[in-house]
């Protein structure tokens, strides 16, 4: 659907995140991703993306579709694939990892989405829950007007 990814890598009762030393989201955390290249499905680059940014080596069969986050800002639209990928309880990836794109660290998801929280955005805060526990996938649209926040929908999504 878009031209870009972004991937949580959940381990338990923690995700596997990305704090960027890049923009957009410069010293956030987040989780990984990138943008397509020709001729790549979403789901090709996210399984891409995912072993380019942190070596691990995941199965389509294992990558869940969750929808889409999208932003509506002066009447242009953006937005990413999102996808979530379960692993064992017991799968080992030693953290801190410095990389080319930041800091990766497993990261409890309570402390994610505590309010207070300020290390990670509002979209991800709102969207991520959804994103965890619910089973169809969903396109989260964010409408901000200069620069703010003005509208969030959760549209349910029919994927072909």
């Amino acid at each position: 659907m878009y031209n870009q990814t972004l991937c949580f890598i959940k381990r338990s009762e923690e995700l596997l995140m990305l704090n960027r030393e890049k923009t957009p989201n410069l010293g956030m955390w987040n989780g990984v991703g990138g943008k397509t290249e020709h001729g790549e499905t979403a789901i090709q680059c996210a399984i891409r993306e995912i072993m380019e940014e942190t070596g691990i080596q995941v199965l389509t069969s294992n990558t869940q579709n969750k929808g889409a986050v999208t932003w509506i800002e002066e009447h242009q639209t953006t937005g990413m694939d999102l996808f979530l990928i379960e692993v064992a309880q017991n799968f080992t990836y030693e953290t801190p990892q410095k990389t080319a794109e930041g800091i990766l660290d497993w990261k409890k998801i309570d402390w994610l989405m505590h309010p207070r929280n300020r290390g990670v955005s509002e979209m991800l805060q709102q969207f991520l829950p959804i994103a965890l526990h619910e089973t169809s996938p969903v396109e989260h649209v964010y409408t901000y007007e200069k620069g703010e926040l003005v509208r969030y929908e959760k549209r349910e999504m029919v994927l072909f």
